[in-house]
């Protein structure tokens, strides 16, 4: 890294100018989120064909699924290398690259081999994308609208999905699997062609002794030049920490905790149940009764527009609310409709053939969407992109969504499986029960960060503050 400069030139910009930047910005960021949905949810409409012309067994079907997330997983080890040293802009462009060409090379398989590297390259896309987008947002938002803006992230996802949603439902009547897995590169093609306008994230150019690129970029961000100036100011403070990622995590005991609150907040993201409604909510209201493919496609479509409104909810309260009410209350509804949920199936089980209970279980799982919506879904990526040091955020954020996604390939690969050993009512117990877990876990461990500076988040952690202190 070079010398810090101690003068730099701050320009002053209008506020309209101020204004398309920021919204530019979160859009084109934000996109990365809608390439993440997207992959989620056309995987859950194209499965049940997939697996008729080729006759999967379960194991099979939860390794199609589950190889994106494996890829995930790799990704975001590659996106900690990958975003420190070219930067955020180009980590971002080369996710979005990977992408094109996983959603073809899944259109064009051949075989259940090809279709699961295909899955595997797209993985490597998201979990690129997922590591890098909320860490980008994060680094370039005020600390009152970060919560919004990383939620709009969490949008996009949720819209991705809906897209995926209502594109799978159009070509189930013909069952073009290869058509519902190649239409989603369209996107990744527009957010490479957007990314090339972006500017760098203020705080990697100042990381690597750029300090007047950083003092331009927060220019562009701010009517006051003043507030940029601070802000320079306390990213510089933060770089005089000499050590960085593994070797800061082996040093410092309040690093090795932001690290491990981080992983804990996925593991409490993913165990929640909701990724097994979305990968396979055809199959699970199969379950509940809705035995043509129509009723389980506009069910499925219907769960994803439940989602989005939800994560609305998300967008326009979690730097009001807060970020700790928020997950305490999604735990609470999911452990309650989860638990119900396998009351229902337990009565199905026994023989109970009352038409309300189809009924009550899509309800059910409507409810788990909604809480999921506005709760772990958009706060744990806000939490996650918050609590970890400005020098080893690279690593911190590494470590977190590395979790999220071998949890999430542990979630994908055991699911059929848990169905056909526990059954369903035990299976969606057992996710009632963890998430009971998690509300106790958050009242423990987890701070409110709304409203707080990511540099006095860390100042609080460094300090030795318990962690559910840091965001006073």
């Amino acid at each position: 890294m070079g010398t810090i400069k101690s003068e730099v030139a701050f320009q002053t910009t209008s506020a309209s100018r101020v204004k398309f930047v920021r919204i530019f910005v979160f859009v084109v960021a934000g996109m990365a989120g809608l390439l993440f949905g997207l992959d989620q949810g056309v995987i859950s409409g194209a499965l049940p064909f997939i697996a008729k012309e080729w006759e999967l067994t379960s194991r099979l079907q939860e390794w199609v699924v589950s190889s994106m997330m494996v890829g995930a997983a790799i990704g975001a080890i590659i996106a900690s290398k990958l975003s420190s040293g070219i930067g955020r802009k180009k980590s971002l462009m080369i996710g979005a690259a990977l992408f094109i060409v996983g959603c073809l090379g899944s259109g064009m398989a051949t075989s259940v081999e090809m279709l699961i590297g295909a899955r595997l390259i797209l993985g490597l896309s998201v979990g690129i994308a997922s590591y890098t987008a909320p860490l980008y947002l994060a680094e370039m938002s005020d600390k009152d609208a970060r919560g919004s803006i990383i939620s709009g992230y969490q949008l996009m996802v949720t819209v991705g999905i809906l897209v995926a949603f209502l594109s799978d439902t159009y070509f189930s009547y013909t069952g073009d699997w290869r058509a519902m897995l190649m239409v989603i590169a369209i996107p990744a093609v527009a957010l490479i062609l957007c990314v090339l306008a972006l500017p760098e994230s203020p705080r990697w150019l100042a990381s690597k002794g750029r300090f007047q690129e950083s003092a331009n970029v927060l220019s562009s961000m701010h009517t006051n030049v003043e507030i940029a100036k601070t802000e320079l100011h306390d990213i510089k403070e933060n770089l005089k920490v000499k050590q960085a990622g593994w070797e800061l995590f082996k040093a410092n005991k309040n690093v090795r905790r932001a690290v491990f609150l981080g992983v804990l907040l996925q593991f409490m993201q993913q165990l929640t149940g909701f990724n097994i409604i979305m990968y396979y909510s055809p199959k699970i209201l199969s379950i509940a009764g809705f035995s043509s493919t129509e009723e389980q496609m506009i069910g499925t479509v219907v769960n994803g527009l439940v989602f989005v409104l939800a994560t609305f909810i998300a967008v326009g309260t979690v730097d009001k609310s807060g970020r700790k009410p928020a997950l305490s209350r999604c735990f609470a509804i999911m452990a309650v409709s989860l638990f119900v949920l396998g009351l229902c199936f337990f009565g199905l089980e026994s023989g109970n053939t009352s038409t309300w209970i189809p009924y009550l279980s899509a309800g059910m799982v409507i409810l788990a969407i909604i809480g999921f919506g506005f709760g772990a879904g958009p706060v744990v990526w806000i939490l996650c992109s918050e609590i970890q040091p400005l020098k080893s955020r690279d690593f911190g954020i590494a470590c977190s969504t590395m979790t999220n996604w071998l949890s999430c390939t542990l979630i994908g690969a055991t699911f059929l499986t848990l169905l056909d050993t526990l059954g369903s009512t035990m299976t969606f117990w057992l996710y009632a029960a963890l998430n009971a877990l998690f509300v106790y876990l958050t009242m423990r461990y987890v701070p409110e960060t709304k409203g707080v500076t990511l540099e006095k988040i860390e100042q609080n952690l460094m300090e030795g503050k318990k962690l559910k202190d840091i965001g006073c």
